[in-house]
């Protein structure tokens, strides 16, 4: 496996990957789990070449939240990268990203406004501005991203189709579903923020969003389950929930009702002081 941090050495890189054929990549903040893995092998099914991104991104972060904190752990994330076989690991710094004087923003309008995009401002542009800038520098003919950040990935496909970008086309921007632990619980790089208790407690997640599914999907009113999975989440030791939202999958507009529309079911929760969020469809 090559590893790179400067621009001119990922070019050549890239380069020399083509003449084999088209490039997956799979952007991640590092901090490696199975779920991560998971992308990089259906990257290597569906490409012969596999690009794999480390950069901790300092504009999706809030001025409270936890870059300081977020775990950096490149050595361990190497080794794991190069036993599934990945061809490249692109892990610039900062600086080679944002060079001094940077000063464009990619925001996509609507999508980043809501679940997520409501309490974290800003957050979503910082995403769609770093994904454009991996997009611009490695050029892949296709990218992979978890379902497990659904509001991300329905963001990015639309930056795609708004900016006629060709590598990678909206369309082979591609979900793939979520890593869950056995208990339910989505894997995440943040889960390891957990202590031993409430980790036990966030298995209540899963659980709960299957009760508001099949409450909804059996014809119950669907203002009713999300209250009664909002106040199901606190009684299970959860400290507060961000937004528990039924919403279409693609404009992700909130639904009072399931109707002809792809639904799916939003949650964001704090236990402790991690964030954890999930979502699944409903039908």
């Amino acid at each position: 496996m090559h590893t790179v941090n400067r621009l001119p050495d990922l070019r050549s890189t890239v380069d020399s990957l083509r003449r084999t054929g088209e490039i997956a990549l799979v952007p991640t903040m590092g901090a490696l789990h199975d779920g991560h893995l998971t992308l990089v092998r259906e990257a290597k099914r569906l490409a012969p070449s596999v690009v794999v991104s480390i950069f901790v991104n300092p504009t999706q972060f809030g001025p409270n939240e936890d870059l300081d904190a977020y775990p950096r752990q490149l050595a361990e994330d190497s080794r794991l990268l190069e036993a599934e076989g990945v061809d490249l690991l692109w892990a610039p710094g900062v600086e080679e990203v944002y060079p001094q004087g940077f000063a464009t923003n990619v925001s996509v309008s609507g999508l980043s406004a809501v679940l997520c995009g409501a309490s974290r401002p800003g957050h979503f542009d910082g995403v769609a501005t770093v994904v454009a800038k991996l997009f611009g520098q490695v050029r892949p003919d296709l990218a992979l991203f978890g379902e497990k950040d659904w509001q991300q990935l329905a963001i990015i496909r639309r930056m795609a189709r708004d900016l006629d970008l060709v590598r990678p086309l909206a369309d082979r921007i591609i979900g793939v579903p979520i890593v869950r632990e056995p208990d339910g619980l989505a894997m995440s790089s943040r889960n390891r923020y957990l202590s031993p208790e409430h980790r036990v407690h966030a298995a209540a997640l899963p659980r709960l969003m299957h009760d508001a599914i099949a409450a909804i999907s059996g014809g119950g009113d669907v203002l009713v389950a999300l209250e009664q999975l909002r106040v199901g989440l606190l009684k299970a030791g959860f400290a507060s929930v961000d937004y528990a939202e039924l919403a279409d999958a693609q404009s992700l507009h909130a639904l009072k009702a399931l109707g002809t529309e792809q639904a799916r079911l939003f949650v964001a929760a704090r236990i402790g002081g991690t964030r954890l969020i999930d979502n699944m469809p409903v039908s």
